[in-house]
């Protein structure tokens, strides 16, 4: 059974192929904050992340043509920003620097174990969740999917994605300052 994307926002991208500048300003707005959001979990720079978005979305404008609808706009332009962002991060050339005549400080000692007690209590806070605020938190934080994404795999509204999410993150919260968890 082939998976069949529902895109809301279709009107607007047939608008663009066709070179309606307006609907091109209105896809933007639509998706630059959670585009840059993307960009900069890669890259991890401010400046580099907002050059990332700028040159996505003119090479998604200027490859409309190519999108097929296969998924949705937001999946098609996600993976443009990550090939960007990717990209971005190959330009960048590290500098080596020979450490033979640099005298070098002393690293501060980790504590593995209060770390590894943290991830423990963590897992079992979250272990604790009900199942539909469980789900929606690992799908939005440690998969990567947007609501629209969450809603169309849970086969729930974007609202209820986006109230689980917040209603999960107060709840993990809660849990963890029970547990004594410092955040």
């Amino acid at each position: 059974m082939e998976t069949v994307y529902i895109d809301k926002h279709l009107s607007l991208v047939n608008d663009c192929r066709t070179g309606n500048r307006k609907a091109q300003f209105e896809l933007y707005k639509l998706y630059a904050s959670a585009m840059y959001n993307v960009a900069l979990r890669i890259v991890n720079d401010d400046a580099e992340a907002e050059d990332v978005l700028q040159e996505a979305f003119l090479d998604a404008f200027n490859r409309i043509g190519d999108f097929r609808q296969e998924t949705t706009f937001g999946l098609w332009l996600k993976q443009i920003v990550i090939n960007r962002a990717i990209n971005y991060l190959r330009k960048r050339k590290a500098e080596f620097v020979s450490l033979d005549e640099v005298e070098i400080a002393d690293e501060p000692s980790n504590d593995y174990e209060e770390t590894q007690l943290k991830v423990e209590a963590i897992k079992a806070a979250m272990a604790e969740l009900p199942d539909g605020y469980r789900v929606v938190l690992t799908l939005y934080l440690f998969e990567g999917y947007d609501h629209e994404e969450i809603a169309h795999i849970l086969k729930i509204t974007e609202n209820t994605s986006r109230s689980q999410y917040m209603r999960a993150k107060r709840k993990l919260n809660s849990l963890l300052e029970m547990k004594g968890v410092a955040r």
